[in-house]
C-alpha cells in the first residue's frame, strides 16, 4: 500500500519552511545568541490600541464578524487609505480584512492562478510568494535588480512581460522592501505603471511597509493603476501589531467579489477583537507609526555607518526595517557559511541573503528592529568577528 505520505498534493513536496525560519532555529539553541533576524518590531502594540481590544472583549465581540469584516473597520480602513496615500476605496466593495497580509496575500495568489501561469517578482525578495505560487502549480519568474540598486526598471519589466508572453497572469512588488529596505519614488511607480498598464495582468502591491517609509512620502501604484492593482497592507509593522494579525485587501469591486470566495475558505473571517482594536489603530493611531519610525531612521543610521566601515557594501534603506549587505572580498562567500560562521564564533545571527533567493547569494540581511543597545553590540561582535576572520 502506498505511504500516505507520499499522497499529498505533489506540489507540497516542492516548497519547504523557508531559510528565514529555519536558520532562526538552527542558531536559536546557541547560548548567549544576539538575533537580528526577523521581522519582528520590538515595539509594543499602542497603550490606546490595546485598549480597544481589551474593551472588545468586555463587550462581548467574540462572535464571527461577516467574510469582508466588520463595517466599522472597513470604514476605517478607507479612511485610513484615504487620508495617508490619497486613495479612494468603497468601503463596502472594495475592501476585505484579512488575517494578516500573509493571509491577504495567499487569498490573493490562489483567487486568481491556475496551473502553467507566470507570476513576476523583483529579486532578491521576500520568500513568502514562491511557495503560494507553487501551490497553485503555477511558476514564479524573477527579475533581477541587483544591478539597479534593487530597483525594477520599467525597462527590465517590459523586457520580462516581453519575453515570457501571454502566461504572465500577475506581477508582485514589494515596497519598502524586505529584505533591502529600498522603495521606489513617484516617478519610478509611475513608470512601472506605465508599463503595466499596457498587459493584462494583475498587480498584487504588498506595502505593508508603507507607514515606515523614511526620506519620501510612499507612493502606491494603486493611484496609477487602481483597476489593475491588488493592495495588500495591514497593521503589523505600522502599529507593532504582528500578533493581532490584522491585514487588508484593497481592490476594484470585480476583484474583491472573486477574492473573498478565496478568503472565506481560507479563514472564515480575521478576529473580531482583533478587528475592534484596528478600529482604533486606523483612526485615533492614525500617526502612531511615526514615533517608531523616526526611532528605526536613527538605527538604520547607525548600522548602515558601522556596516560600511566595516566593508560592506550596502544600499542605504529608504523604508523598511532591514539592510542587506555585500559580504566583502575575502570572507566566506556561501552567505549560509558566512552566516553559520558568525553565528558559531560571535554569537550574532543575521538571515542569509540566499533565503531571498539566488539573486542574494553574496549577501546578508540585518533586521534592525531591535533596541539601539542590542545593535551596539552587535556590531562590536560583527566587528570581532571581521577582524579575526579575515
Amino acid at each position: 500500500m502506498q505511504p500516505l505520505t507520499e499522497r499529498f498534493n505533489q506540489q507540497v513536496y516542492k516548497i519547504a519552511v523557508s531559510l528565514i525560519r529555519q536558520f532562526d532555529e538552527r542558531v536559536s539553541g546557541i547560548d548567549g545568541m544576539l538575533k537580528l533576524t526577523l521581522g519582528e518590531p520590538d515595539f509594543n502594540t499602542p497603550e490606546h490600541v490595546k485598549e480597544a481590544g481589551r474593551q472588545a472583549i468586555t463587550e462581548n465581540f467574540s462572535h464571527y464578524s461577516g467574510m469582508a469584516g466588520l463595517t466599522d473597520v472597513r470604514e476605517a480602513a478607507a479612511y485610513y487609505l484615504k487620508e495617508r496615500y490619497g486613495l479612494s476605496y468603497h468601503p463596502q466593495k472594495e475592501i476585505l480584512v484579512t488575517v494578516g497580509a500573509t493571509e491577504a496575500i495567499s487569498a490573493a495568489l490562489l483567487s486568481m492562478l491556475e496551473a502553467g501561469d507566470k507570476v513576476l517578482l523583483p529579486a532578491p525578495i521576500y520568500p513568502g510568494y514562491e511557495p503560494v505560487i507553487t501551490l497553485a502549480g503555477a511558476e514564479a519568474v524573477y527579475m533581477d535588480t541587483t544591478n539597479n540598486g534593487f530597483v525594477l526598471s520599467p525597462e527590465v519589466l517590459e523586457t520580462t512581460l516581453q519575453e515570457q508572453g501571454d502566461k504572465v497572469k500577475a506581477v508582485i512588488l514589494n515596497y519598502p522592501s524586505n529584505p533591502t529596505g529600498v522603495t521606489y519614488n513617484r516617478e519610478e511607480v509611475q513608470a512601472l505603471a506605465e508599463v503595466l498598464k499596457k498587459y493584462p495582468v494583475f498587480v498584487i502591491s504588498d506595502e505593508v511597509y508603507s507607514e515606515l517609509s523614511y526620506e519620501q512620502t510612499h507612493v502606491s501604484i494603486a493611484e496609477f493603476i487602481p483597476e489593475q492593482t491588488i493592495l495588500i497592507n495591514g497593521l503589523s509593522k505600522s502599529h507593532a501589531m504582528t500578533g493581532w494579525r490584522i491585514g487588508f485587501i484593497f481592490a476594484p469591486e470585480s476583484l474583491t467579489a472573486q477574492i473573498i470566495k478565496v478568503h472565506q475558505y481560507l479563514v472564515t473571517a480575521a478576529s473580531t477583537i482583533s478587528q475592534k482594536a484596528a478600529v482604533e489603530a486606523l483612526t485615533a493611531g492614525l500617526l502612531d507609526a511615526a514615533v517608531m519610525k523616526e526611532e528605526y531612521r536613527k538605527r538604520r543610521d547607525f548600522v548602515y555607518d558601522e556596516m560600511s566601515q566595516l566593508g560592506f557594501e550596502v544600499a542605504k534603506p529608504a523604508g523598511a526595517f532591514y539592510l542587506f549587505a555585500k559580504i566583502p572580498a575575502g570572507y566566506l562567500q556561501d552567505s549560509m557559511a558566512f552566516c553559520v560562521d558568525l553565528a558559531e564564533k560571535n554569537k550574532l545571527a543575521v538571515i542569509p541573503g540566499v533565503a531571498f533567493g539566488i539573486e542574494g547569494e553574496g549577501y546578508v540581511r540585518v533586521s534592525y528592529a531591535a533596541e539601539m543597545a542590542s545593535l551596539k553590540e552587535a556590531m562590536t561582535r560583527l566587528a570581532a568577528y571581521m577582524a579575526n576572520t579575515k
